[in-house]
């Protein structure tokens, strides 16, 4: 191990204790697979052949879980590494041997990622990782969608808005921006799929793409009620088990009622997932311009989402 610099020195103080951030990664840095995720990016990544040595593959990797967890822009995580010594020491920084990665190494890294499409890459390493840990996906999927708002305003340099945003009207109240679609496992309530589109795509029409094959039951709210031939096209040996309508002109279906109260119990878990997303991680509103760019945040943060959910199985497992 390298002897340390002065640079990585506290002061001298009497009284302290371990913040909130420290314990979470202290946590994230036992769990997360970096091996798997390292494989996934070293084909790709600069060699240094050519113009200034890269920055290590390791830092800029954990600067990018980093803008993930704690919903850093890319300038925004380079004033975070210089102001908290806490995170320096997660990424592997040492101010007196050389500086943080400036913003356009961030964003050039961020590029590297999308380029190849490394996002759902993640994804599928992580849910191949928790299956190695026993934390296997099952025959049931539950789906549904959340909006993640884009600005609306046509203050910027073109004049308009996002062009691949829309809205949409849930309820009375309307929204601007995309639509995350996510395929959830029943028994162990994490992501196995994802589809990105506009607010306005109804959730019906993703819904094919959110099933991987094997099911024996998909669960949803009213919104794809009727899609029982979907579903048996995706998987023929899936059971519809959608929430079907109750209210009618002249009536109430009570038993259908009771029925989807019992479906709602089920489904309750894909909420876990966009809770962990918009509430932890604070992905509320989308950071980029275009779908694409976006649908690769997404990805990479379903991945942690999936990793931060079963975290205290995985601490176990590794103790």
């Amino acid at each position: 191990m390298r002897q340390q610099t002065l640079a990585t020195q506290t002061g001298f103080e009497k009284y302290g204790r371990k913040t909130k951030r420290e314990r979470f990664l202290e946590e994230m840095e036992q769990i997360v697979p970096w091996a798997e995720l390292q494989a996934l990016i070293e084909p790709h990544y600069p060699k240094g052949e050519n113009g200034r040595p890269p920055v290590g593959m390791s830092i800029m990797l954990r600067v990018y879980l980093l803008q993930q967890w704690f919903n850093l822009s890319d300038p925004g995580a380079e004033d975070a590494l210089y102001e908290s010594p806490v995170l320096r020491r997660f990424v592997g920084i040492d101010l007196g041997r050389a500086p943080v990665p400036d913003e356009s190494t961030i964003l050039g890294f961020r590029h590297l990622l999308e380029k190849h499409e490394l996002g759902g890459a993640m994804l599928n390493a992580v849910n191949q990782y928790l299956e190695s840990r026993g934390i296997r996906i099952t025959t049931g999927t539950i789906v549904d969608a959340t909006i993640i708002h884009a600005p609306s305003s046509t203050k910027n340099r073109n004049g308009e808005r996002d062009p691949e945003m829309h809205q949409t009207r849930k309820g009375k109240q309307w929204y601007f921006g995309l639509k995350a679609h996510i395929g959830v496992d029943s028994k162990q309530g994490h992501v196995h799929s994802l589809c990105t589109s506009a607010a306005s795509v109804g959730d019906k029409h993703m819904l094919p793409d959110l099933l991987h094959g094997e099911e024996r039951k998909v669960w949803g709210d009213g919104g794809y009620q009727g899609q029982g031939e979907a579903i048996r096209q995706a998987a023929p040996r899936a059971q519809d088990m959608t929430s079907r309508r109750v209210h009618y002109k002249n009536f109430v279906d009570e038993l259908q009622k009771a029925k989807n109260r019992v479906k709602a119990r089920v489904r309750a878990k894909v909420e876990h997932p966009f809770r962990i997303l918009k509430r932890i991680f604070g992905f509320e509103k989308v950071r980029y311009r275009g779908i694409q760019k976006n649908h690769h945040r997404l990805c990479a943060s379903f991945a942690l989402v999936n990793l931060y959910l079963h975290r205290k199985r995985l601490t176990v497992a590794r103790a």
